[in-house]
């Protein structure tokens, strides 16, 4: 093991450097992939490889695999979690927490100077504002396909996507998508609980089980209790938190999932309308660092610079509390066909649940005539085939949108 690697017995141990050095070197080079990690989750680990383990080596290649293991497992955003686990091991909690902040605040504010711009000069409907809403649909669709390859690829998943769409759109309330994820984690359960499982090399824990423990406590309590704190019709920050903090908790299978749970969350009950919404979507596909990063665009345009950090928070903090949470127990569940059968399920049921989202909101939204879809056709095109980056995809729907609203 490398000599800068925290060991089970010393997680906090710090290196050489002293520990303010090595929080300021943590939060350089986090806020340097924050300001430089354009195209996504996959692309995001592939950065975080390059800088972390090939150029400073603060973790070897088998322990930052396993750790892209675990939170490819959980719920939250991946990439963020697999950068605070980086920072936790590197230089103890408040590494962890410095790795987040910077790989997230350079997206953070762009996101939210966005949002001021929109209120500021009331460009919600204009063409670019709809040729982003028609880069959203490019892009879901090619997050289905990907999705659809690694994660249905069998005719039993393959159905479960399309039961888990289907019930999605037909019954739409708070609770659907969440039943839809249990009953997909139950049926892939039993679908596959005869399946030989895959035995993984163990990852080095820098967490106490009891630390772990009180960390899935708070998780667990606070999304049982922030629905409860609120059902009295609370419509402050607190309702904001509450609806935030149950995206970021249930959103397996990457950013683009959150999609239809924040939709749900937050445009029937007036925190943002659907065009705002689905222009900063599209906005969102524009910056580098984790796409949660929406979550500080819909804050804004609810309740300003509060309701950003009140948003911000919210979504990420089950991502925290997980990867923590999860370190000191994660040997053992990886290599257990039960859990990996479970998994199987849930991540054919979050196919099913953007392929929802493809249709409704975004497909009905922006797809509104034979140019829309020619438009959107070729953004799919540059994306797939040509594979160009998604700001250029981006820049290149805004300039169409408004083209397409001069003809």
């Amino acid at each position: 093991m490398h000599p800068t690697v925290p060991t089970e017995h010393s997680p906090t141990k710090p290196i050489p450097k002293g520990k303010l050095a090595a929080l300021l070197e943590v939060l350089c080079v986090s806020t340097k992939l924050g300001l430089t990690s354009f195209g996504g989750p996959i692309a995001h680990l592939a950065y975080f490889h390059n800088e972390y383990i090939r150029r400073r080596k603060w973790m070897d290649e088998r322990s930052y695999a396993d750790l892209v293991a675990l939170c490819q497992f959980l719920p939250g955003p991946a990439s963020s979690q697999v950068g605070i686990g980086i920072g936790l091991m590197r230089a103890g909690w408040l590494g962890g927490i410095v790795a987040w902040l910077g790989f997230t605040f350079p997206s953070v504010l762009a996101l939210v100077a966005f949002a001021f711009l929109l209120q500021g000069f009331d460009i919600a409907s204009t063409g670019w504002i709809h040729g982003l809403k028609i880069v959203a649909v490019a892009i879901v669709a090619h997050a289905i396909l990907g999705m659809g390859q690694k994660l249905t690829p069998d005719r039993s998943r393959a159905t479960m996507a399309v039961m888990a769409a289907a019930v999605t759109l037909l019954w739409q309330n708070a609770y659907s998508q969440v039943l839809v994820i249990l009953a997909s984690g139950l049926f892939g359960l039993w679908l596959y609980r005869k399946k030989a499982s895959e035995r993984t090399p163990e990852l080095p824990i820098p967490v106490s089980r009891t630390l772990a423990a009180c960390c899935l406590i708070l998780f667990v309590l606070l999304l049982i209790g922030l629905p409860l704190l609120t059902s009295s019709g609370e419509e402050g920050w607190l309702a904001m938190f509450d609806s935030f903090y149950r995206s970021g908790a249930l959103v397996f299978g990457g950013g683009h999932v959150v999609l239809p749970l924040l939709e749900r969350e937050l445009v029937p009950t007036g925190f943002i309308s659907q065009a705002d919404f689905l222009a900063g979507y599209g906005a969102a596909q524009a910056v580098p660092g984790p796409f949660f990063t929406f979550a500080g665009y819909l804050g804004a345009m609810a309740d300003g610079i509060g309701g950003a950090i009140v948003a911000t928070l919210g979504i990420f903090l089950p991502a925290f509390l997980l990867v923590v949470g999860a370190l000191p127990f994660w040997n053992q569940l990886r290599n257990n066909h039960k859990v990996q059968g479970a998994l199987a399920g849930v991540n054919a049921a979050v196919v099913g649940l953007l392929l929802a989202a493809l249709y409704d909101p975004l497909w009905t939204t922006a797809i509104l005539g034979a140019l829309d879809f020619a438009l959107a056709a070729v953004l799919f095109v540059m994306l797939v085939f040509w594979k160009l980056p998604p700001w250029m995809i981006v820049l290149a729907g805004a300039e169409g949108g408004m083209l397409l609203g001069l003809l």
